[in-house]
């Protein structure tokens, strides 16, 4: 069984606010004018839609950056590509 206690921490560290909006014709849907605030939504701003097994993640493109770069933070992909292309070329040689 599953504690509401731990739900509700989850919930309230995870989530700041749920909201309904019905998908129109054409696909379309409004955010709501609160949500658009926090989020910094302004006319013409671009959001990414990213499915995940758990359902649909709407980021506007500063969150997604940010998202980005903290899944990177610490990994140090040049270095990694370098020795891969090291590794590549010794084997090449070796043929």
């Amino acid at each position: 069984m599953i504690c509401p206690i731990i739900v509700s921490q989850w919930y309230d560290l995870k989530m700041s606010g749920t909201y309904s909006v019905t998908v129109g014709d054409r696909g379309r849907f409004v955010i709501p004018a609160e949500l658009r605030d926090r989020a910094g939504l302004r006319d013409g701003s671009i959001v990414s839609l990213i499915e995940t097994p758990r359902g649909v993640l709407m980021l506007s493109r500063d969150q997604l950056k940010a998202l980005v770069r903290a899944d990177l933070g610490g990994l140090q992909l040049v270095d990694e590509l370098l020795a891969d292309r090291r590794r590549r070329a010794q084997v090449e040689d070796a043929e």
